[in-house]
């Protein structure tokens, strides 16, 4: 009868795994915030993309460790990058999963901020051109989906002009558009070596107490050639998610991200939840709430207890 009835529906199509590549061989650093997850080589990743697959989930999400990072992120763009090799590895091997690569310079920039850094601030115009390139190297690897993270203005227009005229009019972009400055965020920075070496990304993540300000943001972002939506931190963002899912027909993606994750995870070990039935609940919320797509580090785990 609660199957029968159930408004909510969640399956492994709908979810999305993250992970974490950088250079090298047989290389899996497990990340000390984020029981489960690790920083792999690509072949290691390849092993985990194997299990994405096998479980039918919809996509990975791919984030690249560079082994050098210098003042205009080069690492981002290079064709031997490791989203870039990643890339190439996945398509050859798992045609049927979706590759989405994140788009941002905070991983490469030597300084850990997501964009060109000039006089101590991030200049928004200078970035653009950068994103651009680095989503074009992406889909000549073969991405099938790029997702700009940087919350720069104006980089889903530069991007979406750097793919059409470099013949990549296929790929889409699913633009991270209510990126807020969340609490939410430090184990990412741990598995993707990215915290700012100075300041905070507060200048151009959004505030949390902004719902009006995300709905402007995602508008913007749809009217420069958005494909799809993306809110950051799921969780604590649910209502934003009902906002979007009910102001666009676009498809919208939710992250639950590296801090709900490790929550749950902490919380389990200490035996004061039941981690699977939190999982399940917290997965279920967000789908409720509207989102399409969630990205989430339990996507394996979630599609083992979907299946049965």
């Amino acid at each position: 009868m609660r199957r029968l009835f159930s408004e909510t529906d969640l399956s492994p199509s709908r979810l999305v795994l993250p992970l974490f590549v950088r250079d090298g061989e047989n290389v899996r650093n497990p990340v000390r915030s984020m029981p489960g997850v690790s920083q792999t080589s690509v072949d290691e990743m390849l092993r985990d993309v194997a299990r994405a697959a096998e479980h039918q989930l919809g996509g990975v999400l791919l984030f690249g460790i560079p082994e050098r990072k210098d003042a205009e992120g080069s690492g981002a763009w290079s064709e031997d990058g490791a989203v870039q090799r990643a890339t190439r590895a996945i398509k050859r091997e798992f045609p049927g999963i979706a590759v989405i690569t994140d788009v941002c310079m905070c991983e490469y920039m030597e300084h850990g901020h997501c964009g060109v850094v000039i006089d101590g601030e991030v200049d928004n115009d200078a970035t653009l051109e950068l994103l651009a390139r680095a989503a074009a190297s992406h889909a000549a690897a073969g991405a099938d989906i790029v997702a700009p993270s940087d919350m720069m203005d104006g980089r889903v227009a530069a991007i979406r002009a750097r793919l059409d005229s470099d013949g990549f009019q296929s790929t889409a972009i699913m633009s991270y558009a209510a990126k807020h400055a969340s609490a939410f965020y430090g184990p990412f920075r741990d598995a993707a070596e990215s915290a700012p070496v100075f300041g905070d990304r507060r200048g151009y993540q959004m505030d949390p107490a902004n719902a009006r300000e995300a709905m402007r943001e995602v508008q913007a972002d749809l009217d420069e050639g958005a494909d799809a939506i993306m809110v950051k931190p799921a969780g604590p963002c649910l209502d934003i998610i009902w906002r979007v899912r009910e102001g666009t027909e676009h498809p919208v993606a939710a992250y639950q991200v590296s801090g709900e994750y490790a929550m749950i995870k902490a919380a389990a070990a200490l035996g004061s939840i039941d981690e699977a039935a939190a999982m399940m609940e917290s997965l279920t919320a967000i789908r409720r709430a509207g989102a399409d797509i969630i990205v989430t580090y339990f996507a394996v785990e979630a599609a083992l207890r979907l299946r049965g």
